[in-house]
């Protein structure tokens, strides 16, 4: 009786763990197109305004042109109730959620030129009947 409240309590445990997670950027996690539409004006905002808002990007590219493009992400995922099922999460297992994404491009003066964010829906499936 007692090995077995120990693994159910491990089970429960590890479900509860495992539940959400985010990833990415945590200054997104409020924010949403219409707000950082508030945040960044075009041709006015510079470099600094941005990292002081946002950080540091998660990636920096740069266009054909040699403009620096900043990219933001953040991802909030939570499993699905099919992953709460004993067995059956072994052979097939997701999670959705939202992910944002925000992207500015800088003129050559480091004042921001066009950006771009962006949230949608995106859902992780793991196991041997979602690949």
């Amino acid at each position: 009786m007692k090995k077995l409240l120990v693994v159910g309590g491990v089970l429960i445990s590890s479900i509860l763990v495992t539940g959400c997670a985010s990833v990415g950027n945590e200054s997104l996690r409020k924010e949403s197109e219409a707000s950082v539409s508030q945040k960044i004006v075009q041709g006015k905002t510079t470099k600094n305004d941005i990292r002081s808002m946002f950080g540091s990007p998660t990636k920096t590219t740069f266009t054909d042109g040699g403009l620096e493009i900043w990219n933001y992400d953040f991802s909030n995922v939570s499993a699905d109730a099919i992953s709460y099922v004993p067995i059956v999460n072994l052979f097939g297992a997701s999670a959705s959620g939202k992910k944002k994404e925000l992207v500015v491009m800088y003129d050559q003066a480091d004042v921001v030129k066009r950006f771009s964010m962006s949230e949608s829906d995106v859902t992780h499936k793991t196991g041997l009947f979602n690949n």
